[in-house]
């Protein structure tokens, strides 16, 4: 269909994915469950209410109940499914993508979710078939409707200390941008329940977005929101992309905080009450990321780029904690999935009881300088990763997510788009100087052998 992604199902609407494939979607994730019970939950876009009934439907033909829990964030959605037990769920969303776009987030029971390598190519073949049995004959299944809000609150909160923080928080101001997304409805029931004072920025749910994008990767998307913490004199600023399993932060001085120096700050909080697990980071990581980990008395474990591969090595080592620099937080005390607002949580604690402001507790961390994410379109990604390898083929090199080689003062990862034709580059070093000069060394030798997509 080619709107079956690495993770997730995602297209523009309706051009690329409408009702009638949304149908065959639902009927497609029942077989391949085998599913008795599935969970369905929507965003805020202009076409979920439309994609999800369409969907539904699909689920329903099978003979499969749904329980659709209305309307409510990704991580909402999977407290649900696994609250609830059930075998499965379906996030009716697009996440960061602009408004035209809408697509659907699969997981298996206990919310694991459902990737490529996991099931998502399995259920593209179910879908070219058209013609799924039902899973009893004759027999529809039913809906069920519930909301489950009041429990996804208290499990939330239960991950901050409101009692200890609230002489602190209560002198807090905070702003919030929810960029018209699903941490609109996060703001409202969770973080208005803190002592803090909240500004919100955004908070409306509209699924035209029209503000900004809701992806706070991008930076344009989160200036609004920088300003307004200056203009403030604000403690904090928070971001949500737009389905709220992503988050971002701004330090009081309004500036954009690297995803990095947060999965820092947030596993020397674990850490200290669990010493000695394990923390997961993706490799695009600075170094400082592993060297904390360390000296917190946590094991720091490497690991490739994406949700659903981080959550299954999460599983797999039973670690407490992982993080992303593309703002996913994952928590194994929640089901160990992602959460912008559990994330955004123990921000808040960690300011309460250090009784620092964020730019000063992200100072330390400032130790290595890097040029975040280069992205360069290339139609011969596979031949300028092999010469790569050769040509730093003195350093050590790690091949689990495209390639990281290492040097003693300076490292670099190349990893090739799984979904467009792009070359994604990272380049840190131990100084200014050395980084600069790798930068523009590698880049040269792209340009010289790269052929246009």
């Amino acid at each position: 269909m080619g709107i079956f992604k690495a993770y997730d199902i995602r297209g523009i609407y309706p051009k690329e994915l409408d009702g009638r494939k949304a149908e065959l979607i639902g009927k497609a994730v029942a077989s391949f469950l085998r599913a008795e019970q599935l969970v369905v939950c929507r965003d805020m876009r202009l076409s979920s209410d439309a994609l999800s009934a369409a969907l539904i439907k699909g689920i329903l033909s099978t003979g499969c109940d749904v329980i659709d829990v209305g309307r409510g964030s990704t991580p909402y959605c999977y407290f649900c499914c696994a609250h609830l037990k059930a075998q499965g769920s379906v996030m009716v969303t697009a996440s960061h993508n602009p408004g035209e776009y809408n697509g659907f987030k699969l997981t298996q029971k206990m919310a694991v979710p459902i990737s490529g390598d996991s099931g998502l190519q399995q259920i593209e073949q179910l879908c070219s078939m058209k013609a799924i049995s039902p899973a009893s004959e004759g027999k529809k299944g039913t809906i069920i409707e519930k909301s489950l809000s009041k429990e996804y609150q208290a499990h939330v909160m239960s991950f901050i200390d409101v009692a200890a923080a609230s002489e602190r928080l209560g002198e807090m101001t905070i702003v919030v941008d929810a960029g018209n997304g699903m941490g609109s409805i996060e703001t409202a029931e969770i973080l208005k329940q803190l002592p803090c004072r909240i500004i919100p920025l955004f908070c409306e749910l509209d699924g035209s977005f029209p503000n900004h994008e809701a992806n706070p990767l991008k930076e344009e998307n989160t200036r609004a929101l920088q300003e307004a913490v200056k203009k403030s004199k604000a403690n904090l600023g928070i971001a949500f992309d737009g389905d709220a399993d992503r988050v971002f932060f701004i330090d009081e001085l309004g500036n954009r905080v690297p995803s990095d120096f947060i999965t820092c700050l947030i596993a020397a909080v674990l850490l200290k009450k669990h010493p000695g697990e394990k923390v997961l980071y993706d490799l695009r990581s600075s170094w400082i990321v592993p060297e904390m980990i360390t000296a917190h008395s946590g094991i720091p474990v490497m690991t490739k780029v994406g949700h659903a591969f981080i959550k299954e090595r999460l599983r797999k080592e039973q670690g407490i904690f992982a993080g992303e620099l593309s703002g996913h937080f994952y928590f194994r005390e929640n089901f160990f999935t992602d959460s912008g607002i559990i994330a955004a949580l123990h921000m808040l604690g960690l300011l309460c009881s250090e009784g620092k402001p964020l730019s000063k507790l992200v100072a330390p961390l400032k130790k290595y300088f890097c040029t975040g994410e280069i992205n360069l379109a290339a139609g011969n990604k596979e031949e300028l990763m092999e010469k790569l390898r050769r040509d730093y083929s003195s350093g050590r090199m790690t091949s689990i997510d495209g390639i990281r080689i290492d040097f003693p003062d300076w490292w670099f990862n190349a990893r090739a788009s799984n979904t467009e034709p792009l070359l994604r580059i990272i380049v840190e070093a131990k100084s200014r100087a050395i980084m600069e000069e790798k930068r523009k060394e590698i880049l040269e030798k792209i340009k010289s052998v790269s052929k246009s997509p």
